[in-house]
């Protein structure tokens, strides 16, 4: 299969990362998309994971290796995916190419993700966090629930996959490298973040707000503290996915564009 990189492929957005340090922020995003593959994790000629959760965001594709097999690994995915919906990521470490093969092979685009980077070499001063607010981290199981509860609501995840989430959650192999915080006020959990300590890079998943409390710093509090905890544990690069509402803080918080991950929906028969 030829395929000709489509304008968005060819327009590389402006890199804040080298290419080692785009490699092992990619490798940083695959360990922590992989680790919910509680039923099913596959590397080959895509690294594809499976949750088993009726919810994208638990399963997916995170990586092709060669547009060579494109369609057939499509075809594999659809086949190990079945029964679930999934995403598939398309991002640096994956050949040019692969947005356009996508397409035309009739996954949907969601669009993409900005992928922003910036150096733990020194932390600036940070905004002071909102007043009886406690950046914690999660232990626990009590904590792990109600960590999954806020995250999950704000991802609209249906509450009846609770469990199941709080499961898969405990059940990862990569505990030793995830570092969960909460945003504690007045006892309740009503932030959330996830940092992923891996090569060299602390990958920074899940910022999420409860709603009602929203715009009052929580997201800027939570950020500084996974800058925090990747610094004092030796990462030399904090990265993550931004969405459009939380760009903006990022920006403030010194992060730049390196690359982006576009984003297709795949099959939920």
């Amino acid at each position: 299969m030829v395929v000709t990189p489509s304008r968005e492929e060819a327009a590389q957005p402006s890199t804040g990362a080298d290419v080692p340090d785009l490699a092992r922020v990619t490798a940083n995003f695959r360990q922590y998309l992989m680790g919910w593959g509680t039923q099913e994790r596959t590397r080959g000629d895509v690294d594809r994971y499976r949750s088993g959760l009726a919810q994208a965001q638990f399963n997916g594709v995170v990586r092709l290796r060669s547009l060579d097999v494109v369609e057939k690994s499509l075809a594999a995915a659809r086949a190990r995916l079945a029964g679930v919906p999934w995403w598939w990521w398309v991002g640096p470490d994956s050949p040019a190419g692969t947005v356009s093969a996508l397409a035309s092979l009739g996954l949907v685009s969601l669009g993409a993700v900005p992928l922003m980077t910036r150096s733990l070499d020194s932390l600036e001063e940070t905004e002071e966090p909102p007043p009886g607010l406690r950046i914690e981290e999660v232990r626990d199981t009590d904590r792990l629930r109600e960590l999954v509860r806020v995250y999950s609501a704000s991802m609209g995840v249906p509450p009846a996959l609770e469990d199941g989430v709080v499961r898969v959650e405990a059940g990862r192999t990569d505990l030793a490298d995830v570092v969960r915080l909460a945003a504690v006020l007045q006892g309740r959990v009503v932030g959330t973040t996830v940092v992923m300590m891996a090569h060299k890079v602390a990958g920074v998943f899940l910022v999420h707000v409860a709603r009602e409390h929203r715009r009052r710093g929580i997201g800027g509090a939570l950020t500084a503290a996974a800058l925090r905890a990747g610094r004092e544990r030796g990462m030399r690069l904090a990265a993550l996915g931004a969405s459009p509402m939380g760009e903006p803080l990022y920006r403030r918080f010194g992060f730049t564009t390196a690359s982006e991950y576009h984003l297709f929906s795949g099959s939920s028969d």
